[in-house]
């Protein structure tokens, strides 16, 4: 137990980091230091993960020697040790105890690499409910592969069948309907196919903040701690849904740093870049970017007439002979664009209406069957993906054209973005305004004057107005 007066210096040195750190790196990487002591002259502080053992030894090392030097200079170098149970941080009022005695210089830090960590399962852990049942439908196999989805794939694929970590985190971003959570299946099926006794768990990124939720009215967030720190491959979808959930982010963020740190590998999908998520702390964006994220782009034409073979060669396996014309396949992949959810259900909807009321499958009847549904993909066309067609095609980040700044460069391609927005959706001004980073209605109106006026004065932004509104009202890529 540090003496009083250890623990006085202790706080100075804390407070001192502090305010020249601020309040969120300070609480990213200085929470959870604790002080064991002093002996010889060597301070030594312990952290529950190796993961944030080697990232302060690497960076902060030297000002923390300092600081204590500054309190006494008797004091030679400052020795960081990683905590008992680093996999399953103890409670914050629990006594230190140092699981690594030998103590660890800033430069044989950066050198260390994390071991493995072979922890047992929980018997009856799936049984428990905590993770999410597997679709068997959604295999390798059952992937069409395309342009828009080749990398993502690629990635599922190497992280399936390698048997040591190789991306991680591997973040799965994409829209709706893109194939993120078919993936995610399809690298569960494949690893537990290769490897039984590797533990893999599921779950949904709503059904993660809900076992966290129960775990804290139980009182039983220690159970909650070892059942999700104890898994070999953890995969949560939709990560995008603990936007704002302030708890459960700080759980996340425990759980994927001690999940790290033993090399196990995580899994993660989201409907956005990790850059782009709203609503999510910095600290765990930039360790969601660390790994390998693969983009799925909505699909082109020939991945959808792909697609739409597949799913009728599918049918014609486990129902029978179903006599579907080539050209309703290659009606509905040019008319349903918005994901392939959507796309499936559309043809399942045909050969069901056909099988119930006898009538052969037409291009005219399709469009009879389905009229509701093309008519709302003819005029679906949402902000989100305006603003990534017109970021792609000028070449500039999204995060650029949501942020405040205003060089030529990035403000011209917002401009004709919110352009596009008033012309193409129904949303209003304030609402446009607001998918543009929080900016005014007046803003909006401004935009939407002044690429009228350059409509009329320049034959450059004239094509390229056009070109992007025939592209977003196709469904087309603008490479």
């Amino acid at each position: 137990m540090p003496s009083i007066a250890l623990a006085d210096q202790w706080r100075r040195v804390r407070s001192r980091l502090q305010a020249e750190l601020g309040e969120a790196t300070f609480n990213s990487w200085f929470k959870q230091v604790e002080l064991v002591g002093v002996d010889d002259g060597r301070v030594a502080l312990a952290v529950p993960t190796r993961f944030i053992r080697n990232w302060i030894a690497s960076h902060y090392a030297d000002r923390l020697g300092e600081l204590w030097a500054d309190e006494d200079s008797g004091y030679a170098r400052v020795d960081i040790a990683v905590s008992a149970d680093a996999a399953a941080p103890r409670r914050s009022d629990a006594a230190p105890e140092c699981a690594e005695a030998a103590p660890l210089r800033a430069a044989e830090v950066r050198g260390a690499v994390a071991a493995p960590v072979t922890q047992p399962m929980p018997q009856g852990f799936e049984d428990a409910g905590v993770g999410a049942p597997l679709d068997p439908r959604f295999t390798f196999d059952a992937f069409i592969v395309g342009k828009s989805n080749e990398l993502a794939h690629a990635a599922a694929r190497r992280v399936a069948e390698a048997t040591d970590v190789t991306f991680n985190p591997l973040f799965l971003y994409g829209g709706v309907g893109l194939g993120k959570t078919h993936l995610m299946h399809a690298i569960a099926w494949e690893i537990r196919k290769r490897d039984p006794e590797r533990k893999v768990l599921y779950l949904s990124a709503e059904k993660f903040m809900y076992q966290f939720v129960r775990a804290l009215r139980f009182k039983d967030t220690m159970a909650f701690k070892q059942q999700f720190r104890s898994v070999d491959v953890l995969m949560i979808d939709d990560v995008q849904f603990i936007s704002g959930k302030d708890s459960t982010q700080e759980e996340f963020f425990h759980t994927f740093n001690a999940l790290i740190d033993h090399n196990r590998q995580v899994i993660i999908s989201a409907d956005r870049s990790p850059s782009d998520l709203e609503g999510i702390e910095e600290r765990i964006r930039s360790r969601l970017g660390w790994g390998l994220a693969a983009d799925i782009h909505p699909t082109d034409y020939e991945l959808r007439l792909g697609i739409l073979q597949a799913k009728a060669d599918e049918m014609m396996q486990r129902n029978g002979p179903v006599a579907i014309p080539g050209g309703v396949l290659e009606f509905l992949a040019h008319r349903i664009v918005s994901n392939v959810r959507e796309l499936e259900g559309a043809l399942k909807r045909v050969v069901a209406y056909a099988s119930l009321v006898g009538r052969p499958i037409t291009p005219e009847m399709t469009q009879e069957v389905l009229r509701d549904l093309l008519r709302s993909n003819d005029r679906k066309v949402t902000i989100e993906e305006i603003q990534r067609r017109v970021a792609e095609y000028y070449n500039v980040r999204l995060a650029d054209m949501l942020s405040a700044r205003r060089a030529r460069a990035v403000a011209r391609p917002r401009q004709v973005a919110m352009y596009l927005s008033k012309q193409l959706t129904t949303r209003s001004l304030p609402e446009i305004g607001r998918k543009f980073g929080g900016r005014d209605h007046t803003t909006v109106i401004h935009a939407v004057r002044k690429i009228d006026e350059l409509r009329q004065a320049d034959s450059g932004i004239e094509e390229d107005v056009d070109l992007l509104r025939r592209m977003l009202e196709g469904g087309h890529s603008p490479n």
